[in-house]
């Protein structure tokens, strides 16, 4: 029945299978026992990974996506025994106490979750009368939750399943539905909605605070909605986000202070805050992911990539990738959106960056161009979005000029933005793939995340991450290491074609058979079986270069851990694992934990001196009482 609508429905979904299977049982901070050395700079620091874990989970046979799911997060407390030089880590995970959340709690003759799965949005064989059916129960089952009678009202539709980001004393779990969900530390407890001025369930919350995101009105709710992968300057300790909506001017802009850093003494002309300033040049609703941002400039990707519902008037899925689009880039300095210039170039999704920087000329130099570089992992297509879903990517039906096709790739990626000072047109200088391998999930040190940072870490998703069309979810079996700073070097001295070109064009395997102890490139790759997720780098206090550090991430052994028909074991577990950053090679420590982490999205490392300093909580988000008695029993 469903096959004419192009998802593979000839068995379980991959995305609810396996490890991506959601998991019902929330664990209190929990000893762990472990193997190996722990550093003694992970002492009273804390590994938080976010994911999506859908709590109406009956109906296995409905649409589902990889990016649906109500938010879980999973961390692993290293806790710092008194009088001891000791470490025992700890695991907990807690579902974040979204209003969608604590609605579909209260109703427990739900099988399937409140909001559509994006595996229908996005199916560009789905029906107008499937999508206007789909999107009408989701409107009535939040209309519902405001009557008389209902224990929790739907007012924001976020499931904050996505990310987890820590900021002026405030770890906030985000997803692009909503604004932000502040979480206290280490337990993981939900404190509530973060407007940009104060959370939920913090003594001085109150709508009288000034302005905040999305500002008042009816429409407000809409331009409230932030990214999933804010920024936070190192130096500057200032929150750079995004607010993209399906209503004009489809993107405002803002940037939150920190009260614990003077930032603007060296930019006095600068604004001290900055909420929902609109970013004029975008003319459509789209879905935008990630962005980047240097000390002094933030690049914005107006990709044709649509997110909107007037798609359906067109009969277009409400997500929409245009092939024969163009992809813009809008780079503009950080407190002037109105002065932001535009690149245009072929059409790519990008869902993630590494790091953006600029080189400044020296004050001497006549240089009349600002450079600003960007990093990220750029797709060919949107194959992602459509396998995440069970279902086939379609091919273009937009009549692609062979001149803008490319093979299908997810390539670690280098961007050069020249920026006239006269504000005239500016060029893209250089635009190639560093690396041929596929990789995702691409991360720095966090205090290099708007410098030159020589190295970029991430995931080899070899060629399964199309392949999950074809009824297998991806899954991660190597972790990568590339010193772009090298690549970037080689390939402005010898350029690869623009666009389509590449620095290093080997593959996998040629990586791993290499000899050479100053590969630019270098490979974790795990045992046979066993699955990861995307890593965290910890640097060693006074480390003598940039990579002198640890790995943290979570590790699933599928040979073990699952049973003969792929589904988990009653007590299957998993371990976060420890690995030496230098030389890719060594796990210094294994934490084995008391269950298993489902395959998510992405994490942080929350280090012990901004665990303390976090801001006074007054209340917290729970369940009604009757779910609670449920939970604890009688």
């Amino acid at each position: 029945m469903h096959q004419d609508k192009g998802i593979n429905k000839g068995s379980r979904n991959p995305w609810l299978s396996g490890n991506f299977a959601p998991i019902e049982h929330e664990l209190p901070l929990t000893p762990c026992s472990y193997t190996g050395a722990i550093p003694d700079e992970f002492a009273g620091g804390e590994y938080i990974r976010n994911g999506g874990n859908p709590v109406s989970n009956q109906d296995l046979n409905r649409d589902a996506h990889w990016f649906d799911g109500d938010g879980m997060l999973s961390g692993v407390l290293f806790r710092r025994l008194e009088n001891s030089r000791n470490i025992q880590p700890e695991f907990t995970n807690r579902f974040i106490l979204t209003d969608v959340y604590l609605s579909a709690k209260s109703s427990p003759r739900l099988t399937r979750p409140v909001l559509p799965s994006i595996a229908t949005l996005v199916n560009p064989q789905e029906s107008l009368f499937g999508n206007i059916n789909c999107l009408s129960r989701t409107f009535a089952l939040v209309l519902r939750s405001h009557l008389p009678g209902s224990q929790k009202p739907i007012k924001k539709i976020s499931v904050a399943n996505t990310a987890i980001y820590f900021h002026d004393g405030r770890a906030l779990a985000t997803c692009e539905s909503g604004p932000p969900m502040r979480i206290k530390l280490p337990e993981l407890a939900t404190v509530g909605w973060y407007n940009g001025k104060t959370a939920e369930g913090e003594g001085n919350h109150t709508l009288d605070n000034g302005p905040m995101f999305g500002g008042w009105g009816p429409l407000g709710w809409f331009r409230e909605w932030v990214t999933a992968h804010p920024k936070v300057d190192p130096n500057t300790k200032e929150l750079i986000l995004y607010h993209n909506t399906f209503i004009p001017p489809f993107l405002n802009y803002s940037i939150i202070q920190s009260s614990h850093s003077s930032t603007n003494n060296d930019r006095p002309s600068e604004p001290s805050e900055m909420l929902n300033r609109p970013v004029p040049g975008i003319t459509s609703a789209k879905m935008m992911h990630d962005f980047g941002v240097s000390e002094s400039y933030t690049v914005i990707m107006d990709l044709p990539l649509s997110l909107d519902p007037l798609n359906l008037v067109k009969n277009r899925p409400v997500i929409d990738y245009n092939a024969k689009g163009r992809s813009r880039f809008g780079v503009f300095p950080r407190y002037r959106p109105q002065d932001i210039q535009w690149f245009e170039t072929n059409a790519c999704c990008i869902f993630h960056t590494a790091n953006t920087w600029q080189i400044d000329p020296p004050e001497s130099s006549n240089l009349e161009i600002n450079p600003v570089n960007m990093l990220c992992c750029r797709m060919t297509s949107a194959f992602l979005i459509y396998g995440a879903g069970n279902m086939v990517a379609p091919t273009s039906t937009y009549g692609v000029p062979p001149e803008l096709q490319e093979e299908e790739q997810c390539r670690l990626y280098y961007y050069e933005f020249q920026l006239p000072k006269d504000k005239s047109k500016g060029t893209i200088l250089n635009q190639w793939a560093l690396a041929a391998i596929p990789m995702e999930f691409p991360t720095v040190r966090s205090d290099m995340l708007m410098s030159a940072a020589k190295y970029v870490y991430g995931c080899y998703v070899g060629s399964t991450a199309s392949g999950a069309a074809l009824g297998s979810a991806f899954k991660i079996h190597s972790l990568v290491k590339v010193d772009v700073e090298t690549l970037i070097a080689k390939g402005k001295h010898n350029p690869p074609t623009p666009i389509k070109g590449c620095v290093d064009v080997r593959d996998i395997d040629a990586i791993l058979a290499s000899n050479d102890p100053h590969d630019p490139i270098k490979v974790f790759e795990l045992p046979v079986g066993h699955c990861t997720q995307e890593p965290r780098f910890v640097p060693r206090a006074n480390g003598m270069s940039e990579d002198d550090g640890w790995l943290v991430t979570y590790v699933f052994d599928e040979t073990t851990q699952l049973l003969a028909n792929g589904e988990p074991k009653e007590n299957a577990h998993s371990e976060l694992w420890i690995i030496d950053a230098k030389s890719m090679e060594n796990v210094v420590a294994k934490i084995c934990l008391p269950q298993r982490v489902p395959y998510g999205f992405h994490g942080n490392w929350i280090s012990e001196d901004e665990i303390a300093e976090q801001r006074p909580v007054e209340t917290l988000r729970s369940l009604p009482r009757s779910d609670l008695k449920k939970c604890n029993g009688p």
